[in-house]
C-alpha cells in the first residue's frame, strides 16, 4: 500500500524529467525584457546595458518572446532545482510509518507508561476485526464455498477475491453492514481497511453483467453509493465479470494498488 512517500516519490521523478527537459540555465546572458504600458498600448524593450534599453519594434514580436521564455524557463530551472533538492532531503530519513515505528521501538515494558498519540496499526486493525457483525443470511439452496480462512462466501469469484487479499495481508471483512441513505442496510461484498487513512473502503464485485436484471440492480447500488458521497476510485471500489469476460486478476491488483495507496 502506498502513501505520502509514495506520492513523494512520484513528484521527485516528475520535477526531475522536467528539469532534465530544459537543458542549461542561461546564467551568462544579459539581455533581459522589460514591458510598459504606454496609454493602453504595450511596449517591449531589451536591455542592452546598465539602465539601457533597446525599442523592439512590434515586427520583430519573437525576440520579445523569446526573451520572455528565456526569463520563465530561467526562474523555472531555479524552482525546479530547489524544490528537487527539498524533495530528497524529505524522503532521505522519511516512512510513512515513523510516528507508529517510534512507539513501536519502545520496549514493552516502557510501551506500558506511554500513551501514544495514536494506536498502532497493528493494535488498530486487531479492534477492528473485533468488532462484531452479522452477516447476510445465506439461503438453504446456497452452494457451500469456503475461503482459505474458512468463510463462507457466494461465488467462486469472491474466494478468489478473498485468498488475494487474505494473502497480501490486507484487512477485509466480508458482506459488512453498511448503511446508506436511501437504501437501509446494505451487503458490500467486502469492505477493506485502509493502513494510510484508517479509513473503510467497499468493493463490490458484480459477476453477472450479462444479465439485464442483474446489471440494473448493480448500477443502482453504484448509484446509492454516490449519492452518499462513496466516490469509485476513492471508498469504492468496482469489478465486473460476465460470462465471456472473467475475472482478471492483474485488473484486480491495479485496482486495490490504486484505491489503497
Amino acid at each position: 500500500m502506498g502513501g505520502i512517500r509514495e506520492i513523494l516519490e512520484a513528484e521527485l521523478k516528475s520535477l526531475e524529467q522536467i528539469r532534465a527537459e530544459l537543458g542549461e540555465a542561461d546564467h551568462g546572458s544579459h539581455m533581459s525584457l522589460r514591458i510598459s504600458n504606454d496609454h493602453g498600448r504595450t511596449r517591449y524593450y531589451r536591455k542592452t546595458g546598465e539602465k539601457k534599453y533597446e525599442y523592439i519594434n512590434r515586427k520583430d514580436l519573437g525576440s520579445a518572446k523569446e526573451l520572455a521564455q528565456k526569463k520563465y524557463e530561467n526562474d523555472l530551472i531555479r524552482l525546479l532545482e530547489r524544490r528537487i533538492s527539498q524533495w530528497k532531503k524529505i524522503l532521505r530519513d522519511y516512512s510513512d510509518t515513523e510516528i507508529d515505528d517510534l512507539y513501536e521501538a519502545e520496549r514493552e515494558e516502557r510501551k506500558a507508561l506511554i500513551v501514544p498519540v495514536r494506536e498502532g496499526w497493528e493494535e488498530y486493525q486487531r479492534k477492528w476485526y473485533q468488532e462484531p457483525y452479522e452477516g447476510k443470511i445465506f439461503l438453504p439452496d446456497t452452494p457451500v464455498i469456503l475461503t482459505e480462512k474458512g468463510e463462507r462466501v457466494r461465488s467462486k469469484s469472491e474466494k478468489i477475491l478473498a485468498d488475494y487479499l487474505h494473502r497480501k495481508g490486507i484487512p477485509y471483512k466480508y458482506e459488512k453492514p453498511l448503511k446508506l441513505r436511501g437504501a437501509g442496510i446494505i451487503y458490500p461484498d467486502f469492505t477493506l481497511l485502509s493502513s494510510r487513512t484508517r479509513k473503510e473502503i467497499y468493493w463490490e464485485h458484480d459477476g453477472r453483467m450479462d444479465d439485464p436484471e442483474y446489471a440494473k440492480k448493480a448500477v443502482q447500488k453504484i448509484n446509492l453509493y454516490v449519492r452518499n458521497g462513496i466516490m469509485p476510485g476513492n471508498r469504492l471500489l468496482i469489478t465486473y465479470e460476465t460470462s465471456s469476460q472473467t475475472l482478471q486478476m492483474d485488473i484486480v491488483e491495479k485496482l486495490l494498488e490504486n484505491i489503497l495507496e
